[in-house]
């Protein structure tokens, strides 16, 4: 074969490459610059803790969990499996709600290392371990994957001597490894600066919603009307810088979003801040969960 035919195979051997290439180059370019879809049953880590759980969560507490027990216990359970077959891999629990008792049975048959539960502490309890591990005996699991104080009030809470020995509690429950992380849920501002402020916290459940409904205010006492949100979620960025996780609640205002784009417009709010890692949301019916997967979505397809 000539020289010179040998450079015309090359020729046209190069040049149907270089077309080639032009066909599917802006298709190449395209996939590599489009961002994954993200969806509310994504595996996100909280804050840095490496604990995984999904965008989306299970609240089993309405009206401290009487929505959820007065379908009954078969109701609840089948709710409970309803979301984790539709990605709701975390559930969010506490000592204080009704549902307490029915969680071990709820989630059993599920795969426990997909889970994320995350339990409260109510008080001061004069045994804080043996109370951390009655949460695992009730839940018929090893561990909790995260333990929170709840419902913290004071601007000194961090500092006063009992609540000291029930983050000491927490530590060493954390050592056993019967709890994986820490934190708290704060019912007030100057809780929920105390609560930024600490080395101790690891995770927060903080009240979100573009209203201030039921959201943190400067009174020392739980509020059940507005809160100032901008000074609220200047913590939620502070918390966020600090490495601590971030999960909002009372996403649809204590179930007061009785309108369908209120609903949606909390969810969307919520979804635009990127310092909130998780959102919980107290279900009680299945077309609820549908519901917010569909808003949460939605936001995060905008």
């Amino acid at each position: 074969m000539s020289a010179k035919s040998l450079n015309r195979r090359q020729f046209l051997q190069r040049s149907a490459l270089a077309a080639g290439f032009l066909s599917v180059g802006p298709q190449f370019a395209f996939a590599a610059d489009s961002k994954p879809k993200r969806t509310a049953a994504d595996q996100v880590t909280l804050g840095t803790t490496g604990v995984k759980l999904s965008r989306l969560g299970m609240g089993t507490g309405s009206n401290n969990g009487r929505g959820q027990t007065a379908e009954g216990k078969a109701e609840f359970t089948s709710l409970v499996h309803y979301a984790y077959d539709n990605g709701i891999t975390y559930f969010d629990c506490a000592k204080a709600y009704a549902t307490f008792d029915w969680i071990g049975d709820a989630i059993k048959g599920l795969p426990r290392e997909k889970l994320y539960i995350q339990s409260k502490v109510m008080g001061t309890p004069e045994d804080i371990l043996g109370t951390i591990d009655m949460h695992r005996k009730t839940f018929q699991t090893d561990y909790i994957d995260s333990l929170l104080i709840h419902l913290m009030v004071r601007s000194n809470w961090t500092q006063e001597e009992a609540m000291k020995r029930v983050m000491d509690g927490f530590n060493q429950a954390q050592e056993k490894k019967w709890i994986r992380a820490k934190g708290v849920s704060c019912h007030t501002l100057p809780a929920l600066r105390a609560a930024a402020e600490s080395k101790w916290t690891q995770v927060h459940l903080v009240r979100i919603n573009p209203d201030g409904a039921h959201m943190d205010n400067e009174s020392e006492r739980d509020s059940r009307g507005l809160g100032d949100v901008n000074a609220v979620m200047a913590q939620v960025k502070k918390m966020h810088d600090e490495g601590h996780g971030v999960i909002g609640m009372k996403i649809l205002a204590n179930g007061d979003y009785h309108d369908p784009a209120q609903r949606e417009k909390s969810i969307r709010f919520a979804m635009s801040h990127p310092e909130i890692d998780a959102i919980v949301i107290g279900f009680q019916r299945k077309n609820e969960v549908d519901e917010a997967i569909k808003n949460v979505n939605s936001a995060l397809a905008a």
